[in-house]
C-alpha cells in the first residue's frame, strides 16, 4: 500500500510540478505528516525530491527526473473503463485503483498531450445523476461487484412488489447497470437473466462456487432490450389526449421519453386554438391520473372515459378540500378577530360595573 502511495506521490509531482505538503496529502488521502514521512523515504532512495520552504513554497522534482515506474496494474487498466464516472468507481470500491490509473497514464504521455488531456478535465465533467436525486451507494454494493468480477454464485434475500415480499435467490451475476443513480444487478436464476435492484438486496452471500458466464452475453445490449421490454410491460393504457401548444413545447421537460417519443408519433395537425390531439401510452388509470394532473389545465384526457372520469372526480375532490379549508379558514379568522374586541368590551364592561 505504502509503495503504491509513495509511487503516486512521484508521479503527481512528475505530472504538475511544485506542490505543497497539504495538496499532497489531499491528492492521496493521507494526512500532512505521512507526506513529509514519504519525502523522507523517496529522498533515502534517492529519488531526486526537494522542497523550499515560504510563500509559494512546496516540493517538486530535480529538474528532467522522469520515473519509468508508470506500467498499469490489471486492475488499473480494466478501472480506466470507468474514469468518466468516478463517483461509481468510488461506489465499487475502485476510487483509489483508478486515481492511480489515471496518474500513471498521464505519466506515460508526451507533455503536449498531457496538457491536453489536463485542460479536458478541467473543461468537462460527466454527471450522470438525474435532478432532484441522490447517489444510490447499497452497503453490498462492493462485495456484489467483487462477485460480478470474480464469477462467484451468490445467495441473496430480496425484497420486491409481489408476495411474498422477500425472497431467497441463488443467482448468477453477470454485470452491474447505473442507471440515472440507481444501481441494478443483471443476473441469472435458473437459467433466466433478470434484473434486480442492489439497494433491495436484504442479504449478500458470496459463495465459493464459480459460474460460466455465457458466450458473447453483451451487457449493454442486455439492458437496452430490457429497457424496450419493461416500457411495452409498463404501458398497457392508451388515452386519448389533447395537449395545448405551451405544454407541446415543454414535453421533454414534463413526461418520460417513452411518452414524448409516443406524442411525436401519433399527434394529429394542430385545431383552431393549436391545441393537438395524441394517443399516450399509460401505466393505469390509477397512476395515471396524478401523472396528468400535475399537468394542469394544459391537457385534457378523450378517452378512455375511465381515465375521464377519475381525473374528474379527483379534480373535484380538490377543489372541494380546498373550499373547506377556504370556508373553515374564515370562520376561524372571524373568530380570532372578534376575540380582543369582546375581550376589550368585557373589561371595560366590568371597569363600569359596581363593586360589591
Amino acid at each position: 500500500m505504502r509503495a503504491a502511495r509513495l509511487l503516486s506521490l512521484v508521479l503527481l509531482l512528475q505530472n504538475r510540478g511544485r506542490l505543497t505538503a497539504g495538496e499532497l496529502a489531499g491528492e492521496l488521502g493521507v494526512s500532512v505528516r505521512t507526506v513529509y514521512r514519504d519525502i523522507d523515504a523517496l529522498s533515502g532512495a534517492g529519488i531526486p525530491v526537494y522542497g523550499d520552504a515560504g510563500h509559494g513554497g512546496g516540493y517538486q522534482l530535480l529538474g528532467g527526473y522522469r520515473t519509468r515506474l508508470t506500467g498499469l496494474h490489471a486492475d488499473e487498466a480494466e478501472s480506466l473503463f470507468l474514469a468518466g464516472l468516478p463517483g461509481a468507481a468510488a461506489d465499487l470500491g475502485l476510487g483509489e485503483v483508478l486515481a492511480a490509473a489515471q496518474l500513471k497514464l498521464a505519466a506515460a504521455l508526451p507533455p503536449p498531450l498531457r496538457d491536453r488531456a489536463g485542460r479536458i478535465r478541467e473543461r468537462f465533467h460527466l454527471d450522470a445523476l438525474g435532478w432532484y436525486r441522490e447517489q444510490d451507494t447499497p452497503s453490498a454494493l462492493a462485495a456484489l461487484a467483487d462477485a460480478v468480477w470474480n464469477q462467484r454464485r451468490i445467495q441473496v434475500r430480496y425484497r420486491r412488489w409481489a408476495e411474498p415480499q422477500e425472497v431467497e435467490r441463488a443467482l448468477d451475476p453477470y454485470g452491474l447497470v447505473l442507471k440515472a443513480g440507481v444501481w441494478y444487478l443483471v443476473a441469472a436464476v435458473d437459467g433466466a437473466v433478470r434484473t434486480y435492484r442492489v439497494s433491495s438486496i436484504l442479504r449478500l452471500e458470496v459463495g465459493e462456487d464459480g459460474f460460466e458466464r455465457p458466450d458473447g452475453f453483451d451487457l449493454a445490449a442486455h439492458w437496452q432490450d430490457y429497457l424496450t421490454a419493461y416500457d411495452a410491460r409498463r404501458l398497457r393504457l392508451q388515452a386519448s389526449v389533447r395537449i395545448s401548444p405551451a405544454l407541446l413545447s415543454a414535453l421533454p421537460d414534463r413526461l418520460d421519453a417513452a411518452l414524448v417519443r409516443a406524442v411525436e408519433a401519433s399527434a394529429g395537425p394542430p385545431d383552431a386554438d393549436g391545441w393537438v390531439t395524441a394517443t399516450v401510452p399509460l401505466e393505469s388509470v390509477g397512476l395515471a391520473v396524478p401523472a396528468l394532473l400535475s399537468l394542469g389545465a394544459d391537457i385534457e384526457v378523450l378517452a378512455p372515459e375511465e381515465l375521464r372520469r377519475g381525473i374528474a372526480e379527483t379534480a373535484r375532490a380538490v377543489a372541494d378540500r380546498y373550499r373547506s379549508a377556504d370556508a373553515c379558514g374564515g370562520a376561524a379568522a372571524g373568530a380570532r378577530s372578534s376575540s380582543p374586541a369582546e375581550s376589550v368590551a368585557g373589561r371595560a364592561t366590568a371597569a363600569r360595573a359596581p363593586k360589591p
